[in-house]
């Protein structure tokens, strides 16, 4: 799989309005997150219908917080495996929100976000795991400056406001499968 201006091939393009260019350039950070919608609902349009800014908000009680919510990631793996880009990884998406890795704040101006269709404490699928580490080599091989020891979960870089990807997501499993890259 290839990219081409920041797209990768091996995703399904769906192009989200929230996003902006990035003050360097630099991608050096990968962010995994998890997301549902509504919480811990599978399989619906919710979450492409956020990430472009047209979520019917009227479809469930929960979606009343989210109304103007300018929100997006570079990618989101569904349960059954299929990748949704929604920015180019040239660009800044609007995943990690307050956030700092290391000595260094604003970490969407330098980190590429994917989502996993999923929750805390909900195992992630073997399609899922497969089409991630197949997304990541693909990123790392592209990207130079990633590497396995540059992949954070969004609770790594955001402690006190997020969890996620949480305690069901298999981190032996997911970098036992890059170490060999």
């Amino acid at each position: 799989m290839s990219f081409d201006f920041g797209w990768y091939s091996g995703a399904r393009r769906s192009e989200s309005p929230h996003f902006n260019q990035r003050p360097l350039g630099e991608v050096s950070l990968l962010v995994i997150h998890n997301i549902s919608l509504p919480a811990g609902c599978f399989g619906l349009p919710y979450i492409d219908q956020l990430f472009k800014g047209c979520l019917d908000i009227q479809a469930d009680d929960s979606f009343v917080d989210l109304v103007g919510l300018q929100v997006s990631a570079h990618f989101l793996i569904r349960r059954d495996g299929e990748c949704v880009q929604y920015v180019s990884c040239g660009d800044r998406a609007w995943h990690a929100g307050v956030s700092r890795y290391g000595e260094r704040e604003n970490c969407n101006d330098f980190s590429i976000g994917i989502e996993l269709e999923g929750t805390d404490t909900d195992a992630y699928t073997d399609a899922q795991y497969q089409k991630l580490t197949e997304l990541t080599q693909a990123l790392m091989a592209q990207y130079p400056s990633l590497s396995a020891e540059r992949i954070v979960g969004h609770c790594d870089i955001a402690p006190m406001r997020k969890t996620d990807p949480g305690q069901s997501f298999d981190w032996e499993r997911y970098l036992e499968t890059l170490r060999g890259f």
